[in-house]
């Protein structure tokens, strides 16, 4: 089973410093169908303008990853962990019993874009801690590049939950294959660019639910950067 999410039927939420799109329930945004897929909780594609953001505040018992598409997004928590995150870099923060944060744009004048991804861990108030990472373009095209998985496998930052995460960036005659193991599903998003997932086409923002199938194909990428996420169910 496949389901298509159009980019344009995500919730909206418009601050004026701050525009985002939820791929899932978040804040004032609510719809029944869209709760969660497997342990994925949220997908937010955020940009700030500059001299904004996220003041201090609470998490716990989620895994948080922002990955940075363009501008520069500033992090501080309570572990004592402070960074100005680029495109390609990608955080890791398992909040675990408690960590509080700010994310800020690092820019006064230049907007910053990401996104702001949750899943829910394995195991709860487990010890906070915080990890990042480069994936240079070079890393992540004509290939899965994975970023995130249990085990931190291949320099992937580690995440408590059963789920690997791939980036790939996708042009031309490029073509992926990804196997799908039984009991496992399959979220895609397509960060910027324009591909075909299994002979559906996706444009930036677009999404793929994928349940009971047992290969991804991403082909016929145009500019294409795409998050896969390898999910128990």
């Amino acid at each position: 089973m496949i389901q298509i999410r159009k980019s344009a039927t995500r919730g909206k939420a418009d601050h004026g410093w701050l525009n985002s799109m939820h791929t899932f329930s978040f804040a004032n945004y609510y719809d029944p169908r869209y709760t969660s897929f497997g342990p994925l909780r949220v997908i937010n594609e955020d940009k700030v303008i500059g001299g904004q953001g996220f003041g201090t505040h609470s998490h716990s018992n989620m895994e948080i990853i922002s990955y940075v598409l363009g501008g520069a997004l500033e992090h501080k928590d309570s572990m004592g962990t402070g960074s100005v995150l680029r495109y390609g870099d990608v955080q890791r923060m398992s909040a675990g019993s408690g960590v509080s944060h700010s994310e800020f744009n690092h820019s006064a004048d230049e907007p910053v874009h990401f996104l702001q991804i949750w899943l829910f861990p394995d195991q709860e108030n487990i010890a906070p801690s915080y990890q990042e990472t480069n994936f240079s373009p070079e890393d992540k095209r004509g290939q899965l590049r994975l970023i995130a998985s249990p085990d931190g496998a291949a320099g992937s930052l580690l995440i408590h939950q059963d789920a690997r995460i791939y980036a790939t960036i996708l042009d031309g005659a490029q073509r992926l294959n990804h196997t799908l193991a039984s009991g496992r599903g399959a979220y895609v998003q397509v960060a910027r660019g324009q591909l075909q997932v299994n002979g559906i086409t996706l444009e930036a923002g677009d999404a793929l639910q994928v349940r009971d199938e047992s290969q991804l194909t991403l082909e016929n990428g145009n500019d294409a950067e795409v998050l896969v996420f390898d999910l128990a169910l």
